[in-house]
């Protein structure tokens, strides 16, 4: 349970800070810092468990028949990033509270902060691959929000959707390689598929899956080709930049390499594809770095470059390169948030980002340059820093990689790898921090407020204590993740500042005299540089965005004329032909083996009839109430086909939706014309003819193949359940509401749903344009002179009662014998139809007054309560109970939860209908009284 409180936390956190902050803003920064605080708290908890090497796990059903279950499981990797993203999350909570200008609406940005995180922490601790996807997704719509904060910003609003574009494709790509991965593996729990490699290394399917699965993590952790959203993005507020380069999103795809490691890694496809682009991606962005003039877009692209380095490492496959990639993922977050935030901290004092309008800050900021002096040394591998021995590591490791059989390739540009980090790392200092003080800057700079460098003073504290002390202060935990990233394959390593003289030391010699020269030429190699033309990854992306959206705008303006024919015969024409090439492409069908039914001439009399207005509909559609009549012919023809068959509840609920249908088109076809207008050309006849013929032909095969062969049904299970299972004996009423509720639930809530559009589409027609055109709307024909016939007025009101007392009758019996709440709410619904009909709009409107709005929603209530009440008892949503009761006089009878639950249904379809007809009603007083108004005009006129 703690696991999956740890996970919950954070999204309950995301429901406060726009409370708080009605308290102030420090009322709202920590109030919801203290949901990151239990969390971690709890979190540290479970550390004993996790370092003595247990796997905690937490299991809940959710949908088992999908293989998607609330399953939690925490080991020493998701421990270790667990870890970052609460430990560094809780330090940017505070940082954002001293950041944020009085302007920046705090309580949204926590809401998105922790939301954020809590999607980042359901990732690192889901054991199941499919409950991974749903946070995976979570994560890119959670930063698309924080990367846009800013809304107002052309940039901000660009960048975030940048992020989402890259990051969601990814997601789709990674979709379809864990469902793969399941397949392959026989279970969506991690914890089984990560016991599976050598089943899924030797599976055909492991090449697709390993690339769609790259793929996803490729584009989250900014690999390239896809790594120029990472850039864009740091046009979010610094603390969004240091947390999304420290401790989330991007690391999201490093910790999914990490964790499929044992799965998928040990073969050649895995070696070349994750080390190549993880390689390529480390060098290209140093590169692109060093020569970044904006303090953020420096750190970012270094930001890609480290990302490289550890998917290169764990692209080697081997166990030394997998803790080398976990120890660099610890000290890669801690130098890296520090170092944001320290950008932050210069761009809020000084006014500026810009490399060139800085220098000479370590006067002015001498807290602010320490610490960012020291983060940088440790980016650039600089000894006695953390920074330093995970570099160590990864050249050591590159010593001793070969790469298309020759061992030089991967030592020689990874050094390179590590002389531009040293470049972009001594930019970075003596650039912003180093050289005389400058009297231009935008704003006269100074330290911050405790607040802003405190966080900065934590992280850069462990950097010095890593590097110090590494084997203390890192050791078990390095040990512990790299257990669970190699399945307890971790080699015997000491960490240590000085492993002697290594080919690593004389690399990391190299690269610091290199990067060291590479900084001082720095002027000529830019100039260089420039004068070459290069390909821009954000240029390239926008013209790739445009070219699509162009492309798509031309198919749509082809495809989508606006005539919904034209849509139906398209995809009609395409679902004949898949079912038609099916047919002739399968072999020769045989006779089915049951024999005919005999004949009867009721039944040829009723096909008959229903052919005979079918073709009668063909004709005569354009008259709407003649259209209407054979509607209603035609149903009628069904319900007495469902009496036919035996199926009383089906023909009653038949029988009476026809008759609300009929009866609220017969209103609403009173403020139409009385004929539709002729649009259909010669060539449109001919096609939908051919259609429906065709369509008719291959229907007309199905059913004779389904009922001329035996086939299995779950009816015989039904109808001996119906009693013993549901305490009914009325097996259809039974099914709706016990067997199938849930279907039953969704679809009254779908009919709710129409009802409000009914209402919508109604309520537009009193408002605006459409009001005017109705006031001055003159109907057809001649009206009848009496329109409320008094005999008529009398007979429905003398019924109506009569009517509430059927649909009761019909309503209480519905379990045992026909009828249930459905047909009940259709009943008391045509009652109270007569009575607008007979009386007239205004005179039934004003007479029953009721929310019918409140009346849906009392009904999907009832129902819903209806269907947890079954939690209480332990049993599935919408399990209904029974008993027998026995009174004096009345006897034994019945009581069921399911009678609740029908209730919720007549409410719902009771105010589905009178809801369309008291919108009808409105527009029908306005017409009223805009006819008496033009009678009275005329009238007027005359005399």
């Amino acid at each position: 349970m703690s696991l999956a409180l740890i996970v919950l936390l954070p999204f309950i956190g995301a429901l406060f800070p726009a409370f708080l902050i009605r308290g102030g803003r420090n009322a709202c920064a920590y109030g919801t810092g203290s949901f990151t605080l239990v969390a971690l708290i709890l979190l540290l908890v479970q550390a004993p468990a996790v370092f003595g090497g247990e796997v905690l796990q937490a299991r809940f059903e959710w949908l088992p028949q999908l293989g998607l279950n609330v399953n939690f499981f925490l080991d020493g990797l998701g421990f270790l990033f667990a870890l970052l993203i609460l430990g560094i999350g809780l330090l940017i909570i505070l940082y954002a509270r001293f950041y944020l200008s009085p302007q920046d609406p705090m309580g949204r940005f926590y809401v998105y902060l922790m939301l954020f995180q809590g999607a980042m922490v359901g990732i690192v601790l889901s054991d199941n691959i499919l409950l991974l996807l749903i946070f995976w997704e979570l994560t890119s719509l959670s930063s698309f929000l924080l990367i846009g904060y800013w809304r107002q910003m052309p940039e901000a609003r660009q960048g975030a959707r940048m992020a989402l574009a890259v990051t969601g494709g990814g997601g789709l790509a990674l979709i379809g390689g864990m469902i793969l991965l399941g397949q392959i593996a026989g279970s969506y729990n991690l914890s089984d598929i990560l016991q599976a490699g050598d089943q899924i290394r030797s599976s055909d399917l492991y090449l697709p899956a390993l690339l769609l699965i790259l793929t996803g993590a490729f584009a989250k952790s900014a690999q390239f080709p896809l790594h120029f959203w990472l850039p864009h993005a740091m046009s979010a507020p610094t603390p969004v930049s240091a947390y999304l380069h420290s401790a989330t999103m991007v690391k999201a795809g490093v910790f999914l390499l990490a964790r499929v490691w044992p799965a998928l890694s040990g073969t050649p496809e895995w070696f070349y594809i994750v080390a190549s682009f993880g390689l390529a991606t480390m060098i290209i962005a140093a590169w692109i770095a060093v020569f970044k003039d904006d303090l953020k877009a420096l750190l970012a692209f270094s930001t890609v470059s480290h990302l490289g380095l550890i998917t290169m490492l764990f692209g080697f496959g081997t166990p030394l390169a997998a803790m080398a990639g976990v120890f660099h993922i610890i000290n890669h977050a801690t130098f890296k948030a520090a170092l944001f935030m320290s950008a932050g901290i210069v761009d809020h004092e000084a006014h500026t980002r810009d490399i060139r309008r800085l220098g000479g800050l370590l006067t002015l900021m001498p807290i602010t340059a320490t610490l960012a002096m020291v983060a940088a040394a440790s980016m650039a591998g600089i000894p006695l820093l953390n920074g330093f021995i995970s570099k160590e590591m990864m050249l050591e490791e590159a010593v001793h990689t070969s790469y298309l059989g020759q061992g030089w390739i991967v030592p020689v540009f990874a050094t390179l790898g590590a002389v531009l980090s040293v470049a972009y790392a001594a930019r970075f200092v003596f650039h912003v921090f180093l050289g005389p003080v400058r009297d231009d800057y935008p704003h006269k700079p100074h330290d911050p407020p405790i607040g802003m460098w405190l966080p900065v003073f934590v992280l850069v504290s462990l950097v010095v204590l890593i590097g110090l002390m590494p084997a203390l202060i890192a050791g078990p935990l390095v040990h512990v993740t790299t257990d669970a990233v190699t399945g307890g394959n971790t080699p015997d390593y000491h960490l240590a500042i000085w492993h002697g003289f290594t080919p690593a030391l004389f690399m990391s010699m190299i690269a610091l005299g290199g990067g060291l020269i590479l900084l001082a030429l720095y002027y000529p190699v830019k100039s260089v540089r420039e004068a070459f033309p290069r390909p821009e990854a954000k240029v390239i992306y926008e013209t790739t965005i445009d070219t699509l959206a162009r492309l798509a705008r031309k198919l749509t303006n082809v495809a989508h004329n606006g005539s919904l024919q034209r849509y139906l015969s398209i995809m009609l024409a395409a679902i004949i032909a898949a079912g038609f090439l099916a047919f002739f492409n399968a072999a020769p069908p045989a006779p089915g083996e049951r024999e005919l039914v005999p004949f009867n001439w009721p039944g040829l009399v009723a096909w008959v009839l229903l052919a005979a207005v079918l073709g009668a509909m063909m004709v005569f559609h354009h008259q709407r109430l003649f259209a209407l009549i054979l509607i209603g012919v035609v149903g009628l023809v069904v319900a007495l086909t469902f009496f036919y068959f035996s199926a009383p509840d089906l023909a009653l609920t038949q029988i009476s939706v026809e008759v609300v249908t009929v009866v609220l088109m017969l209103l609403a076809l009173n403020f139409l014309p009385k004929e539709t207008p002729r649009e259909s050309s010669g060539f449109r006849k001919v096609r939908d003819l051919t259609l429906a013929g065709f369509a008719g032909i291959g229907v007309t095969g199905l059913v004779y193949a389904v009922l001329t062969r035996g086939f299995e049904t779950i009816s015989d299970y039904h109808l001996a359940q119906s009693k013993p299972g549901g305490g009914g004996t009325n097996v259809v009423n039974v099914i709706l509401v016990d067997f199938r509720g849930f279907d039953t639930f969704g679809e009254i809530i779908v009919l709710g749903i129409a009802a409000l559009g009914i209402y919508a589409l109604l309520d537009s027609a009193l408002r605006g344009p459409a009001q005017t055109r109705l006031a001055n709307w003159v109907p057809e024909g001649i009206r009848a002179m009496d329109a409320h016939p008094f005999i008529l007025v009398i007979a429905t009101r003398v019924l109506l009662p009569l009517a509430l007392m059927v649909g009761v009758y019909i309503f209480l019996r519905g379990h045992n014998e026909p009828g249930g709440g459905f047909i009940a709410g259709l009943v008391v619904s045509i009652a109270l139809l007569m009575q607008y009909m007979a009386s007239g709009f205004s005179w039934a409107h004003h007479r029953l007054r009721i929310d019918y709005h409140g009346l849906i929603g009392a009904g999907v209530l009832a129902a819903g309560l209806t269907g947890v009440g079954a939690w209480f008892a332990g049993r599935p949503f919408l399990t209904s109970d029974y008993t027998y009761v026995h009174l004096p006089v009345i006897g034994e009878f019945e009581l069921a939860t399911a009678l609740l639950f029908d209730i919720g249904v007549f409410l719902t379809v009771v105010g589905a209908v009178m809801l369309a007809l008291a919108n009808l009603s409105r527009i029908g007083e306005r017409v009223d009284a805009a006819y008496e108004a033009q009678e009275k005009a005329a009238k007027s006129g005359e005399a």
